[in-house]
């Protein structure tokens, strides 16, 4: 994540050794800032189409300024009961030209943030969490070999590289135990896996999705467990600058559909809250096959809002018009805003048939927005 601000950047790293190693409150930081479109001299930019190869691009890039690691799902019992669930790993480096063989283990270059969250939606309680860490020695980061992410003892873990993988949370509300097996081939986003966010060089990310990964395990919320089956998302993107000037946050969403088709959309917004029309997704077929979606494939039309307790309005309701397709997008629990560092609404939606009211899908929403603060 890019820091346009270097008072952001001192916040982390006066507060970072009061934070790592359990769960962190630090105040509120802007999303918009941090991956705001400012280059930093001296790292790499995604400008150009690349070659992406797998596993190798599950591992670091470090020398891109920011990277995120992203999982979402929405889980049910053989009761019926259902919940949702969010696990992000962001790094961003401190500075240009690492080094390989640093004189400490504890020299901090980058800066490793993780969130965690889950909805409830039979009591609609949403519990989320987050820590931060300096990534040495081994106290966060991503590793091949098998494949790994981690902070502390939150972790995604391959027995190889290939998947299954096992993920493990646990807090002091809610526990995460989770088996994740690819349904689909990964998903190269944007132009062939570029991802340009708005018209000027290097305003982009190098991104891909598995936008369906079977899911089992257990889900346990104080002190009862829930076995749970069922599907999950997983997004990785890395870049350098990715927001223009002129963007102030995004809609964006990640819908899997009961047909076996996925749809992924951002939609960008300006300074006044309106479309940006540099906003662009993809349709995902039963087999894997993509279908690029622009921005005039598309309408959002805001039919209900959610306010947190400090005035920041999170739409909560919205029809989607994609070419000849309608939906009606609605949020499982009004209230999913992560109140952290970083404050930012995400949750877990369901997809009605408008004219039926029949539920087709499931998916998760994440919005942006400017000055979103915090309710504390």
């Amino acid at each position: 994540m890019s820091f346009r601000s270097g008072s952001l950047l001192l916040a982390f790293i006066v507060l970072l050794p009061a934070c790592e190693g359990r769960d962190s409150q630090i105040g509120t930081l802007d999303l918009t800032d941090i991956l705001g479109g400012e280059a930093a001299e001296g790292f790499e930019q995604a400008v150009d189409i690349r070659q992406f190869h797998f596993p190798g691009d599950h591992g670091s890039h470090p020398g891109f300024r920011n990277e995120w690691w992203y999982f979402t799902g929405n889980l049910n019992t053989e009761d019926d009961r259902h919940f949702g669930y969010q696990i992000t790993f962001f790094r961003t480096s401190l500075k240009p030209g690492r080094t390989s063989d640093p004189k400490s283990k504890w020299m901090i270059q980058d800066i490793w943030m993780a969130h965690v969250a889950v909805t409830d939606i039979q009591t609609e309680k949403h519990y989320s969490k987050q820590r931060f860490s300096r990534g040495g020695p081994s106290l966060a980061g991503v590793s091949l070999d098998p494949v790994k992410m981690w902070l502390d003892d939150w972790q995604v873990v391959g027995r190889g590289n290939d998947f299954p993988w096992q993920v493990s949370v646990r807090t002091d509300e809610f526990s995460l135990q989770l088996s994740l097996t690819a349904a689909k081939p990964p998903v190269l986003q944007g132009d062939q896996g570029l991802s340009r966010k708005s018209t000027a060089p290097g305003n982009a990310s190098y991104y891909y999705s598995y936008s369906r990964l079977h899911t089992k395990g257990k889900v346990r919320i104080g002190n009862r467990d829930h076995a749970v089956t069922g599907s999950s998302w997983f997004d990785r993107e890395w870049s350098t600058s990715s927001l223009d000037a002129g963007q102030t946050g995004w809609d964006w969403f990640s819908l899997q559909f009961e047909s076996g088709e996925d749809l992924m959309y951002y939609q960008l917004r300006d300074k006044k809250g309106f479309a940006d029309g540099n906003s662009q997704g993809s349709w995902i077929d039963g087999m894997g096959i993509k279908t690029r979606i622009e921005e005039n494939h598309m309408q959002l039309e805001v039919l209900k809002e959610w306010q947190t307790a400090a005035g920041q309005q999170y739409p909560t309701r919205w029809q989607m018009d994609y070419l000849d397709q309608r939906w009606i997008i609605q949020a499982a629990v009004e209230d999913q805003f992560m109140d952290l560092a970083v404050p930012y609404w995400e949750g877990a939606v369901e997809i009605y048939d408008p004219e039926s009211l029949d539920l087709v899908g499931r998916g998760y929403l994440e919005m942006t927005r400017i000055n979103a603060r915090s309710r504390r």
